[in-house]
């Protein structure tokens, strides 16, 4: 789940990270009175879940708490990357002799958070990256023993960073990385970090991410940030298809049927096994087709909630056919899969022979599952084919051109 700068803010505030003053407003007089207690020019930010603010206009600078007021007015208008803004945020304008970038985020191949540390800030890291990969520093740390100074000196001190700028820069970073593992993120990001002209460092803008999974663990500092327990907080508003996802799966506590994101393919995915659906979702277009959602099943569903999802899919405009996979053995019952996939097919008026492009599911009570799939004809696969040959086999049969 994404969180507001002004979250953000505050959760790097908390950390213990200097930050410039700010205040969050959903009024022309609450901004005011935000800019009142800032006493100097200050900066009125929409607040909203996507980039491009600066672009659309959702970025003014105001000179008095007056003109701060106005520019609300005129910022809450404005739509950016399709989202009406929450409110805005009232901050400082600060006199900046240098901008510096700091990141943390979680790197999937190493399964271990990175620290990523630039003196080149307030653009993209990419861009630096590209342009002076020289100015970019980064460094894997643990996230099962809290961060060390020594850890983000490295970093810092690896892009030419030294004396008192490298001191007073490693307990900021520090604190970044600390509040990346104390908090379950997935992106933690300070960009820029600003040079003073004192000398001081002070974040002035701060991106945050969190584990969906992990929201259950930091109820209080969610509820402290107002963050609601129906808010999704994605970078869009999920599609009548997800919510339809999300209802499936509330629906029995039994397994899960879950996280379903919607794509524009014909060949629909009912597939599990937590990083193997991913996987299984790459295997597709490696071989050139074109899924219709992405979604995860395991855990033992029952017959209906496997029935439900698979109904969701199969009715979904543009499905030809579904591919029923899971990429490992798991104590999920393939029998029970089948019974959920073939009933929805029957109930809709469907041939599962015709509907069902391939079933392969390593799993427990896996040959009764297969003579369900025998019974109706179903093409399956057992665990000597791999995941990826069955995504062809589901790819081939669905034809990729289509």
């Amino acid at each position: 789940m994404r969180f507001y700068e002004y979250e953000a803010r505050e959760i790097v505030r908390r950390a213990g990270i200097p930050v410039t003053e700010f205040g969050f407003a959903t009024t022309p007089e609450e901004a005011k009175a935000a800019a009142e207690k800032i006493d100097g020019p200050s900066v009125v930010k929409s607040q909203v879940l996507s980039g491009g603010r600066m672009k659309a206009g959702g970025v003014q600078f105001a000179d008095t708490p007056d003109e701060a007021a106005a520019h609300t007015v005129d910022v809450l208008k404005i739509e950016i990357g399709g989202q009406m803004p929450r409110g805005v945020l009232v901050d400082t304008k600060a006199e900046v002799e240098q901008e510096y970038y700091a990141g943390v985020v979680w790197d999937g191949t190493a399964k271990q958070p990175v620290i990523i540390f630039s003196p080149v800030g307030g653009i993209d890291i990419e861009q630096v990256a590209e342009d002076q990969p020289d100015k970019v520093g980064r460094r894997h740390i643990s996230n099962l023993r809290p961060v060390s100074g020594y850890e983000a000196k490295e970093v810092i001190a690896s892009t030419g960073v030294s004396g008192s700028e490298l001191n007073k820069l490693v307990p900021i970073v520090t604190k970044l990385a600390q509040l990346f593992i104390d908090n379950d993120m997935t992106l933690a990001e300070i960009n820029p970090i600003g040079r003073l002209p004192d000398g001081s460092f002070i974040a002035l803008d701060a991106h945050m991410e969190m584990e969906n999974e992990a929201r259950g663990r930091h109820k209080k500092l969610l509820a402290d940030l107002g963050v609601g327990d129906d808010e999704t907080r994605e970078a869009r508003e999920p599609t009548p298809f997800e919510l339809a996802g999300e209802a499936v799966d509330s629906e029995d506590h039994r397994g899960v049927a879950g996280n379903v994101t919607e794509f524009d393919g014909n060949l629909g995915l009912v597939i599990g096994a937590g990083g193997g659906s991913l996987t299984l979702f790459d295997a597709v277009r490696a071989h050139g087709g074109k899924p219709a959602n992405y979604c995860e099943i395991g855990g033992n569903p029952s017959v209906s909630k496997t029935c439900g999802l698979a109904k969701l899919v199969l009715q979904k405009p543009g499905v030809d056919k579904i591919a029923v996979m899971m990429s490992i053995v798991s104590n999920t019952r393939v029998d029970i899969v089948a019974r959920g996939v073939i009933k929805a097919c029957l109930e809709l008026g469907m041939d599962p022979a015709e509907k069902i492009a391939i079933f392969r599911i390593p799993g427990a009570w896996e040959e009764q599952g297969f003579l369900i799939l025998d019974a109706y004809g179903v093409e399956y696969a057992d665990r000597s084919v791999s995941m990826h040959e069955a995504a062809k086999r589901a790819v081939d049969k669905i034809g990729a051109g289509s």
